[in-house]
């Protein structure tokens, strides 16, 4: 693998909530808190964490879908967050997304070749007979019939409407693409379908992805490393074998324990969380997790414990928030 191709740092989004008398008292909501990480080429990063911890967010900041409060996102040595519009749009081609709701993110009214040649004529790459042999390319690969060319959106399963949105994605030979739990509303069967299209292009072409996703069995078949999310903020980060088989976090080891596995009678430690996820308007006031951590001491309320890099016996590296392990 050669160097980062992307690397966040301190990336913040935080949105404005006015309430009480002529909305004069204004809060915020810290949807991003300081995130840092970095990806190389040809390799999967996993995002996990529970519904509203600030995943899809973190996403669209890395590609400005969403404008970054503050922070950097440096992308091939440049810092994309301060390039003026034009400039955005033409690093846009390296830099795709495939959402979560392919029914909601393809224009009704385009036809599968308009679709998946739109971006062809937007970056003015080809046009024409040769712009047409590239759509075809672009079917076969994700395997869409080609006869279905004239089709529209609604005239497709779930799992086919996916693998156009990937096609899209694809069509302007990105280097990075954002991968917005692309699976979460599928069909078991289709599902497996969708991720081992995903793995074999990545094997293909080289490709890098960040890959968001709550079903952390998932992201064990697909990632290389993962990165735990909580309230915002990145509880544990590191690589797949280390952190699926001997996670830090308390947080993490919740997450893991409730992986449903085949054997009923398979006995293993089970971490049930206490409590509800707090509200982010009003966060807590030490570590995020400190009011259903089952191990949280005076310290843990008090203090926030920040992502501090450790070495494992065996030599790996990772990362934790967590007073337990500094």
């Amino acid at each position: 693998m050669a160097g980062n191709l992307l690397e966040v740092r301190n990336l913040k989004k935080y949105y404005s909530v006015k309430s009480g008398f002529l909305n004069k008292d204004c809060r915020s909501v810290k949807a991003v808190d300081g995130i840092n990480l970095s990806v190389k080429q040809g390799e999967i990063l996993g995002i996990v964490g529970e519904s509203g911890c600030g995943k899809s967010t973190l996403g669209r900041s890395i590609l400005r879908l969403i404008e970054p409060t503050s922070g950097e996102v440096i992308f091939e040595g440049t810092n994309i967050c301060g390039l003026k519009k034009e400039e955005m749009r033409l690093k846009r081609r390296e830099m795709q997304i495939v959402f979560q709701d392919p029914g909601a993110s393809l224009n009704p009214r385009l036809t599968v070749g308009e679709i998946i040649g739109e971006p062809l004529e937007v970056f003015h790459i080809c046009e024409g007979k040769e712009k047409e042999e590239r759509i075809y390319k672009l079917m076969d690969l994700v395997g869409i019939n080609r006869a279905y060319i004239n089709r529209f959106p609604h005239e497709f399963s779930g799992g086919q409407r996916q693998r156009l949105g990937i096609a899209r994605a694809l069509a302007v030979n990105p280097k990075l693409i954002i991968c917005d739990e692309p699976v979460s509303a599928l069909d078991v069967s289709v599902r497996s379908q969708v991720l081992n299209l995903l793995k074999d292009l990545h094997k293909e072409r080289n490709l890098t992805y960040i890959f968001i996703s709550h079903d952390l069995s998932v992201v064990e078949y697909l990632c290389d490393k993962v990165a735990v999310m909580y309230l915002g903020r990145i509880m544990e980060y590191a690589g797949k074998r280390e952190l699926y088989g001997k996670p830090l976090h308390p947080y993490t080891k919740a997450l893991l324990s409730a992986i449903p596995v085949p054997d009923i009678h398979a006995k293993r430690d089970e971490v049930i969380l206490q409590g509800e996820l707090p509200s982010p308007l009003n966060p807590p006031t030490g570590c995020l997790f400190s009011t259903r951590c089952p191990m949280a001491t005076d310290q843990c309320r008090q203090s926030r414990p920040e992502l501090t890099e450790i070495t494992g016996d065996d030599g790996t590296k990772r990362s934790v928030a967590c007073f337990l392990y500094q």
